[in-house]
């Protein structure tokens, strides 16, 4: 049987790797909102996030968590995106500090989606870990 901190870095390397393919959907939607949608810079990233968010907690139920209690999926839901709405505002937060601050950015938004991912990626694998997919 694994140990202890052999199963919490296997948990967080898939969080991570889950964390990437959220990524990858939060760009996707972000563009998708912004040059065909017509949303603007903020309104795009709010609906990204959503279904990034939604994407991942689904993934991270599927995977990462596997053995975690399974609860009903509209509570389980809500309460992954209230558990990570610290790292979500430390996402947020990068992001919107950028696009306002750096051109390059505000060219390149996946930029600012990118460094907005690493800061919350820490924050929200213990809390997801702790509040949402306990064992």
């Amino acid at each position: 049987m694994p140990s202890k901190a052999t199963r919490l870095h296997h948990q967080f390397v898939l969080f991570a790797i889950v964390g990437v393919a959220g990524f990858v959907v939060d760009s996707a939607v972000q563009f998708l909102a912004m040059h065909y949608g017509g949303l603007g810079h903020y309104w795009s990233r709010l609906v990204s996030y959503l279904a990034a968010a939604t994407f991942t907690w689904g993934a991270n139920r599927y995977y990462t968590f596997a053995g975690a209690q399974r609860q009903g999926l509209a509570g389980q839901w809500l309460r992954f995106l209230l558990a990570n709405a610290v790292g979500g505002l430390a996402n947020l937060g990068v992001y919107a500090w950028l696009v306002a601050h750096e051109p390059l950015v505000a060219n390149w938004p996946v930029l600012g989606i990118a460094a907005g991912s690493l800061a919350g990626l820490i924050i929200n694998f213990f809390l997801s870990r702790a509040l949402v997919f306990r064992h």
